[in-house]
């Protein structure tokens, strides 16, 4: 038997036993296995791995494991640039795109109301999430880590906390996503994008009050809901501010269709 010693950095010690954490994990193998097989053997997602050094120089997926080796392993740099080294796939996660497995419905209406790109349905199975990250290339974010270690997927994210408030601010702080927050430019219910219109092509659809106190109406392109701007905006409106600690009703953060 031959045996490679581990050491993994940051959250990527959410995925280890409480005796393997911040601290030289030896691994013992036969023959010359891929780096990516005992990486995830150990309990981490290839997903979730943006960097791996091998006795000091950066390696790929395909490096074969040799006896003795020491393996530094890094989760993904989204604010830093590590070009000169060997990144793990062929461009880092840029695209803001995302599918979510039926356990994080909660945080895609959450993600959709800071406009961005979050398809869900709560009748996916894991296969679908699957086949839909990899051929929409969408970055997959689910609750069971197990997924993530599906051969295919290149881009992923195990969501740790329960509450989907606190889920949304972790997703943002992961991916580096603040600044591209445009609140109220996607649909809730289905992710469409949202348009203005005119009052007259949706007057049938609204309510005798709404017709007579509001004259701004917005309309999803793909399911057709309408929305403006009444009591539930307002709410959204807080409940962005307190998300984004904002001081004020939200305009530091340019809450507007």
């Amino acid at each position: 038997m031959k045996t490679a010693y581990f050491r993994f950095y940051e959250e990527l010690n959410d995925f280890l036993p409480v005796e393997l954490k911040k601290q030289d994990a030896a691994y013992s193998f036969k023959g010359h296995p891929g780096i990516k097989d005992p990486i995830e053997a150990l309990g981490v997602p290839h997903t979730e791995i943006e960097l791996i050094v091998v006795n000091g120089q950066s390696v790929g997926f395909d490096y074969q494991l040799q006896d003795s080796d020491r393996v530094s392993v890094y989760p993904m740099f989204e604010s830093l640039d590590i070009t000169p080294l060997v990144r793990l796939r062929d461009k880092p996660l840029r695209r803001t795109a995302f599918v979510l497995d039926v356990n994080l419905g909660k945080l895609a209406r959450l993600l959709r109301l800071c406009g961005f790109d979050a398809k869900y349905r709560n009748d996916y199975i894991d296969r679908d999430v699957v086949d839909i990250g990899v051929d929409e290339l969408r970055t997959i974010l689910t609750r069971d880590r197990r997924l993530l270690h599906h051969k295919t997927i290149t881009h992923g994210y195990w969501i740790r906390s329960l509450c989907p408030d606190d889920q949304l601010k972790e997703v943002l702080q992961r991916f580096d996503l603040s600044r591209q927050v445009r609140p109220f430019h996607r649909c809730i219910e289905c992710n469409g994008t949202i348009e203005s219109v005119e009052k007259a092509t949706v007057l049938d659809l609204l309510e005798p009050l709404t017709k007579k106190y509001y004259q701004d109406f917005y309309r999803c392109v793909d399911c057709g809901k309408v929305y403006w701007k009444g009591s539930h905006y307002d709410h959204m409106v807080s409940r962005l501010g307190r998300l984004f600690h904002s001081k004020d009703s939200g305009e530091e953060l340019n809450l507007v269709v």
